[in-house]
């Protein structure tokens, strides 16, 4: 009797100390406590976002696990094309067939790749093994041709960003992960590489950290490589090539990550970086990993001149689930007295945050106006005290594009250059105005009006009038920090003017977009004056200019046309010569495109602000007629009309869309509530940062436009997801230096020096299939960090004035 209690003893603590497997969820990828493995779930490996993919304690610490025709691939690297996964439940098997080439990306389309003439297919595999071990394996369906022997191989990525100092170790070579790549430097294979850090049979990653500490082993040579010596955003790379003349297993490797026993997400307090207003709502988001049962009470902490004294503390509120987490909330609206707080849960702090009705009113919409608009100014040379932020650039704009060309940033000039220009000609009137779009430095027509536009409607609904900058377009010069007696807003919406009517009026149309020719000069970092050589030709040959197209599109004419009509209005006072040309042009775009748009919401978006405008009753009479569609199509118009509604002065149409705005608000009502963000949220790769920003001005206008049906709250926390209310451990305000906590490492121009523009706004926390929110800190992540002219900084700006006016109402 006691040999079977001490046998049934010792089996119960077996059962209590096994270490739990790998196994496949209801979301197909491979999960336990501490580690995640999914297989080809993400759809963007030029974003280093797809194939076998390894979350180690909530952390992504490898990706892009695939069959690469290069080393060290970069974003216009050939990749494979995939088909459907095959999920293998009773034998816990993943697998993933693929092929080269990608037919959809070969020469054509958003980004062209040009393909070798290869035709390939194989399938990954991926199976678990015993605890946190699983097998990769590659199958290929016929021996890889002669001649690519050597040259093909299958690669996983390490992020570099939480690798910088930590060690490895391959077989008997040891060594430290570099902060930056090293040589010596070989060509191989057409790359310039340094020579592999390490290859042998067994690599340890990060054996001094239990959180990172991964083994990967293979009968097979496995290299280390640094891959950025080859392009600056690569990642640290673990290949082995693929051998000539096999097929079933050609690639096998064993891949044990370390999992810290009963591992569980530690809870994250995410509340506004930069606090609240007194009368505003206030809720706090805790979240937790979705097994943690554990019940504790959220403490809020007042700051004083004895540290910390406790205000409230409760039991928060359970939300539920969403993503791969569990939420609960925290109300602490009742709290009103001003000062700096702070909330702690479990011991954790949140970031000091202001609670004051002051809280919008300083370093918070300011740094876009004062730092990023002025950065992002082409053709100046930007100035800020001892630094230079850039000098005087393309002052060689531009060259009419070639015909029939696709660029590699999606950029297409048709069979005409639809002007009388000839392809390659110069353009004039194109090396002034505009600010550079993006992490580049191209021009988009819609970013330049979209920044107009905003500027234009802040001036009109909050009276912005801020002079900080010193602007003068004569001497192509901007001074940071230099008043000049004049309207920033204003001065920045005549520079956009001056590039985009410029173009009107040298070519009669609107132009797409100005960029470069060549993709060396694309990927360019640094100094804007250093892409061309700022000499105009006028010849034929291979100059350095910028390119500029031209298109066909009516809805993208309407959308200027509204902008230019919006910019009429404050631009009227101080400069009607200029106001009355943005009339003429938003007019004459109008009438030409109006028949043509692919549907009713370009159309409404400058009838409505052409109506402000002119006030003239044969558009207003336009409008009305389009009533049925307009209600039908609230989501993409129905602000438009929030902002103009007040203009209208016909029952019939004010009936049908209040009917319209009510069913549409109910159904955003509900939306909001299927998040603990208190917004809509559907996350798909990119950060929805400026989606939401672009939604909470929207319901803005139509708050102003339908007060009683539609609430202010969907602004207010529009603008509280982008301050860090949002998803992941990382609770940073997407907009860079504005509050406790922000991206200060970014996807701007400066991104190769590992810093950030002031007042630019991240796309934000990207989600990574199928279920991980994720904001790293790495500054080539253009889907998490990267900024954008348009809705990106001036949407941001507008929400944290409508929230300001809306909340001291």
């Amino acid at each position: 009797m006691k040999l079977l209690l001490l046998l049934i003893a010792f089996m119960g603590l077996t059962e209590l100390f096994a270490q739990p497997s790998l196994e496949l969820n209801d979301q197909n990828y491979f999960d336990m406590p501490g580690l995640n493995v999914t297989v080809f779930s993400d759809i963007y490996p030029d974003g280093h976002q797809t194939g076998v993919t390894i979350i180690q304690h909530g952390i992504r610490v490898a990706a892009n696990g695939d069959v690469r025709l290069e080393i060290s691939p970069g974003q216009w690297s050939p990749m494979p094309k995939g088909g459907k996964l095959n999920v293998d439940r009773e034998n816990q098997i993943l697998s993933q067939k693929l092929w080269y080439p990608d037919s959809s990306k070969n020469g054509t389309g958003f980004n062209p790749i040009n393909y070798p003439d290869l035709h390939f297919e194989y399938d990954v595999e991926v199976e678990p093994l015993k605890n946190s071990s699983f097998r990769v394996s590659v199958n290929l369906k016929e021996p890889i041709p002669a001649d690519w022997a050597g040259k093909m191989g299958f690669n996983l990525e390490l992020f570099p960003g939480d690798l910088f100092g930590k060690s490895f170790i391959m077989d008997d070579q040891y060594g430290i992960f570099p902060v930056q790549p090293y040589g010596p430097i070989k060509k191989i294979n057409n790359e310039n590489l340094n020579l592999p850090l390490a290859t042998g049979h067994e690599l340890t990653i990060a054996p001094e950290t239990d959180k990172q500490r991964m083994v990967i082993s293979s009968d097979q040579e496995i290299e280390l490589w640094d891959g950025r010596s080859n392009h600056n955003n690569g990642w640290y790379i673990v290949r082995t090539e693929i051998p000539a003349n096999k097929t079933t297993k050609a690639i096998e490797w064993v891949i044990t990550p370390h999992v810290i026993p009963n591992w569980q997400y530690t809870p994250v307090i995410q509340v506004s970086q930069v606090g609240y207003t007194p009368n505003q709502e206030k809720i706090a988001v805790i979240e937790m990993d979705v097994d943690d049962l554990q019940t504790s009470p959220i403490k809020l902490l007042k700051l004083g001149r004895n540290g910390q004294q406790e205000v409230k503390s409760v039991l928060p509120q359970k939300w539920g689930e969403f993503l791969r987490y569990q939420y609960k909330t925290f109300d602490f609206t009742d709290v009103k007295t001003p000062g700096m707080y702070v909330l702690e849960y479990r011991g954790k702090q949140s970031h000091a945050f202001k609670i004051g009705e002051d809280v919008y009113d300083r370093q918070v919409w300011q740094p876009t106006l004062e730092y990023f608009l002025p950065v992002q100014m082409c053709h100046m040379r930007v100035n800020e005290k001892y630094r230079v932020w850039h000098g005087r650039c393309h002052l060689d704009d531009a060259l009419m594009a070639p015909i029939d060309s696709n660029h590699f940033d999606g950029y297409v000039q048709g069979p005409s250059t639809l002007t009388k220009f000839k392809p390659l000609e110069h353009v004039p009137q194109l090396n002034h105005g505009g600010w550079h779009d993006a992490g580049d430095y191209d021009l988009r027509v819609e970013s330049q009006i979209g920044t107009v536009w905003m500027l234009a409607l802040m001036i009109e609904e909050f009276g912005l009038d801020y002079d900080a900058t010193l602007i003068d377009e004569e001497r192509q010069l901007v001074e940071i920090h230099v008043p000049d007696g004049e309207s920033d807003a204003l001065q920045q919406i005549k520079h956009g003017l001056a590039s985009i009517l410029g173009g009107y009026r040298s070519i009669g149309r609107l132009y797409r977009g100005i960029i470069c020719s060549d993709l060396r000069q694309y990927v360019m970092l640094g100094d804007a004056a250093n892409m061309t050589d700022n000499t105009v030709y006028n010849q034929q040959g291979q100059p350095d200019d910028r390119l500029v197209f031209t298109e066909e599109n009516p809805d993208r004419e309407l959308y200027v046309a509204a902008g230019l009509a919006a910019a009429v209005r404050v631009l009227i006072k101080s400069d009607k010569q200029l106001a009355d040309e943005c009339l003429k042009t938003a007019l004459s775009l109008y009438s030409l495109a109006k028949e043509k748009a692919k549907g009713v919401n370009a159309r409404v978006l400058a009838l409505s602000e052409i109506i402000l405008t002119t006030g003239d009753q044969n558009f207003k009479d336009e409008l009305i007629k389009m009533a049925p569609d307009v209600a039908s199509n609230m989501k993409g118009c129905g602000w438009a009309i929030g902002h103009v509604i007040h203009a209208i002065d016909n029952k019939k149409f004010k009936n049908t869309m209040a009917k319209a705005v009510s069913d549409f608000q109910q159904e955003l009502k509900k939306q909001k509530t299927e998040t603990p963000f208190g917004v809509p949220y559907k996350p798909n790769i990119w950060g929805a940062g400026w989606g939401l920003q672009r939604f909470g001005v929207e319901q803005y206008f139509f708050h102003t436009g339908w007060p009683e049906l539609a609430p202010a709250d969907l602004t207010i926390n529009a603008l509280n997801f982008v301050l860090g209310v949002h998803p992941g451990e990382n609770t940073s305000s997407f907009a860079s230096g504005v509050g406790s906590k922000s991206v200060t490492v970014a996807y701007g121009v400066n991104r190769a020096e590992w810093s950030y523009i002031p007042g630019g706004v991240a796309s934000g926390t990207a989600l990574i299939r199928p279920d991980l929110p994720e904001l790293k800190v790495w500054p080539f992540f253009w889907q998490q960090t990267e900024y954008v002219m348009g809705g990106g900084a001036t949407n941001y700006m507008f929400l944290v004035l409508a929230a300001n006016h809306l909340l001291k109402k």
